[in-house]
């Protein structure tokens, strides 16, 4: 990682806001993007009693992914059709892979049936695979959204991650450990959460 760079874009960021994030100026951002009141809910909901009722679990992820501000207003209503259109036996699939991913030792097992689920409905796209993940865990999971991953990682100089347009676990898992060593090097006011650590970079670089 360029960590020339990395303190360059850290100090035009601060100059502008203080306060990072918490900054005034950056008010309409935390307006526009209230990850803490939607984590809240995808943690309050995403449960062992919901990953049990299939059915139950297939309309929480509708409500979150319906609820991001991040995910593309032309995504959304395609990924209605597709949770509505499930039938019971993918709507377990699809429950038994989330438990995975989110709960259990086979992260990358559970990102893998996600994006083949998805893909089958022509969905496999890096906004709605991860968009649940992040909104779960904030500070561990990463949102990646294309423009933003390609360009942080061309930005830092990152020569060992190679952006695939269907999700790949071995990109977002580098690209997760990269926002963790980002944090590392810069004032916590800017990684309140992961999307809010590569937020910081696209509106400096």
């Amino acid at each position: 990682m360029n960590l020339r760079k990395l303190k360059e874009a850290e100090a035009a960021f601060l100059a502008r806001y203080p306060e990072g994030f918490a900054d005034p100026g950056m008010a309409w951002v935390r307006k526009s993007h209230p990850v803490d009141r939607l984590a809240k809910f995808a943690r309050a909901n995403i449960t062992a009693l919901t990953l049990a009722q299939p059915a139950t679990f297939a309309e929480m992820l509708l409500t979150i992914v319906s609820r991001s501000s991040m995910v593309s207003r032309f995504e959304k209503p395609p990924f209605r059709t597709f949770i509505e259109s499930l039938d019971s036996n993918d709507k377990r699939r699809l429950a038994d892979a989330f438990e995975k991913r989110l709960f259990g030792r086979h992260k990358r097992e559970g990102f893998e049936e996600i994006v083949e689920l998805f893909a089958h409905h022509k969905l496999a796209r890096w906004s709605l695979v991860s968009a649940v993940p992040f909104y779960f865990a904030p500070t561990k999971e990463a949102f990646v959204k294309p423009s933003t991953a390609k360009r942080i990682v061309r930005y830092l100089d990152i020569e060992t991650l190679h952006y695939h347009a269907r999700p790949d676990w071995a990109f977002y898992d580098g690209y997760r450990k990269l926002i963790g060593e980002i944090k590392k090097q810069v004032s916590p006011s800017l990684t309140p959460n992961n999307a809010a650590a590569t937020g910081f970079l696209m509106a400096t670089t």
